[in-house]
């Protein structure tokens, strides 16, 4: 049975590099792919990287009003009619998509990620989603949350903090300054100043905040 799998993690816990890792392994066994993320997401515009260096061109965007399963089907198809043609015996069905892959799925709309859900159940293809559980205020995104309540199977990916502590929070600096007000979402290329983060461990996340949470 087709599964929807939410691997989060803090920042850093090597979220893409797994995603990418899963698709080589589907396409080593013969198997098809899609990949995809949020559109909102431009650090890389229409590709997915990893901090080992590898990348890789996604097979399409998803919009913040999109219908994923309407989405995901017009690429299914293509997938399909291109597999059919290179006749890849090697895979179970060659012509058919093994599996979607979303990466920086926290960015996704609670509606979204229920299409994920009926992508898995009626359409019979495995989900796997990558992201980020909470953002610089501690607080979920709707994306991760959604995927929280619906998800089969819930994977933590761990990194450390600075201390050596499991990080679980991700800190925000502007110019290299930590804040802590601002919007849920704030990438580098579209604001004035340098947009970084910094996994931390409860106790560090709060020191640097004076106690502060959300």
């Amino acid at each position: 049975m087709a599964k929807l799998y939410f691997r989060y993690g803090a920042m850093n816990s090597g979220k893409s590099t797994a995603l990418l890792q899963a698709a080589y392994n589907y396409e080593e066994r013969g198997q098809h792919v899609l990949l995809a993320k949020p559109e909102i997401d431009t650090k890389d515009a229409d590709r997915i990287s990893s901090r080992l260096g590898v990348t890789r061109e996604v097979d399409f965007l998803i919009g913040p009003d999109a219908d994923v399963r309407t989405l995901f089907a017009e690429h299914r198809d293509r997938a399909r009619a291109a597999a059919s043609e290179a006749l890849l015996p090697e895979a179970d069905d060659p012509a058919d998509v093994a599996c979607l892959l979303i990466d920086e799925a926290q960015f996704l709309t609670r509606e979204q990620v229920d299409d994920l859900l009926r992508i898995v159940v009626l359409d019979g293809v495995p989900v796997l989603a990558y992201g980020i559980r909470t953002d610089f205020q501690t607080g979920a995104f709707p994306g991760s949350r959604r995927l929280m309540e619906l998800a089969h199977s819930l994977e933590e990916l761990k990194t450390i903090c600075r201390c050596g502590r499991k990080a679980l929070f991700n800190a925000r600096l502007v110019g290299g300054r930590f804040v802590f007000d601002g919007d849920q979402v704030a990438i580098d290329e579209l604001t004035a100043a340098r947009v970084t983060y910094e996994s931390m461990c409860a106790e560090c996340y709060l020191t640097e905040s004076g106690g502060r949470l959300g």
